[in-house]
């Protein structure tokens, strides 16, 4: 059981469940204790799947924010063997808020380029809570193009509300080391497997996105703003941002129905917080299955395949002009 301070409200008649259930285990049981406990405990499973089997959108993002849910460096260490993290752009200097390195995926030796939010608070500031810099992008495309000079695959977990807006990011060229980000993956001769984990925001998630495979964690959201900026936009109030989340249709599922990603990857029952360990296993099924049909591709059919899946994406209508 969970047992984080986090609670969402969505989660509050799970909580309540377990507490009940807390309380009866620390007690002496009797023969009528102990079936109430199984009742209870098989109560709490029905109740994870009906309240995490029917978020709204808005949800969704609640629940690709919590706190507690795993982040990059929890996949590092639960996933992938022998991490050695790369620091440093050759440039600026190191942006935390992403971290790259050399590590093993069972028999694959691989790059790993993800977003970090950092879990105290004293992380997630020095983090920019995932907003990454330029120079955070300029490392990526650095290890990327290490990655291709030994052939390596290139793994990258995505989980970042976007690009950090400030002035200094926008004076080193925020905007312009984005696009050359996704123009290097696009062209990169080795597989690359994007997975979003949490959130998906805008030119800051899309700097790392441009996959062979993207795939989406089933309570994550990939979209081209925040809700409440949408909110701000088209309604002029954050108050709408339920509303926004609604009409962006960023969950998983709408996802893949579009045709924007390849794959989502199932949570445990109440969600990747609530059992980080099974969230790891199943993410670590999903890349080395993946990279097990990629691994062994020649280059040019990897980079001719990559654009032909991202031509296609996008449905429009062509009409001429009437006067």
């Amino acid at each position: 059981m969970a047992a984080g301070l986090h609670r969402l409200p969505l989660e509050k008649p799970i909580y309540e469940l377990e507490d009940r259930i807390a309380a009866l285990e620390t007690a002496p049981l009797g023969a009528k204790q102990q079936e109430e406990l199984r009742r209870l405990k098989h109560e709490l499973v029905d109740v994870q799947k009906r309240v995490f089997g029917n978020l709204d959108p808005w949800q969704t993002v609640e629940v690709s924010r919590h706190p507690d849910r795993p982040k990059t460096s929890d996949y590092l260490s639960l996933v992938f063997d022998e991490f050695v993290e790369l620091h440093g752009d050759k440039s600026f200097g190191d942006d935390p808020a992403i971290l790259t390195g050399f590590a093993k995926l069972d028999q694959h030796k691989v790059m790993v380029i993800g977003h970090q939010k950092g879990k105290t608070l004293a992380e997630r500031q020095a983090c920019h809570f995932g907003c990454a810099h330029p120079e955070g992008y300029r490392k990526a495309m650095g290890k990327m193009r290490l990655a291709a000079k030994f052939g390596l695959p290139v793994v990258c977990l995505i989980d970042t509300p976007g690009a950090y807006p400030g002035v200094g990011a926008e004076e080193r060229g925020q905007a312009q080391v984005i696009a050359e980000s996704m123009f290097l993956m696009a062209t990169l001769p080795v597989p690359i497997v994007c997975v979003v984990i949490g959130e998906g925001g805008s030119g800051g998630a899309l700097g790392i996105g441009v996959g062979d495979r993207v795939a989406v964690l089933e309570h994550a959201y990939y979209s081209v703003i925040s809700p409440e900026g949408c909110a701000g936009i088209l309604w002029k109030s954050v108050e709408f941002k339920a509303d926004a989340a609604r009409a962006l249709r960023m969950r998983s599922r709408d996802l893949k129905e579009f045709g924007v990603i390849d794959a989502v990857i199932d949570e445990p029952a109440g969600g990747a917080h609530r059992d980080p360990r099974q969230m790891a296993a199943r993410l670590k099924t999903y890349l080395t299955r993946t990279l097990r049909e990629l691994v062994g591709r020649p280059g040019d059919r990897l980079v001719a395949d990559r654009y032909e899946k991202f031509r296609k994406m996008g449905v429009f209508l062509e009409a001429s002009a009437t006067g």
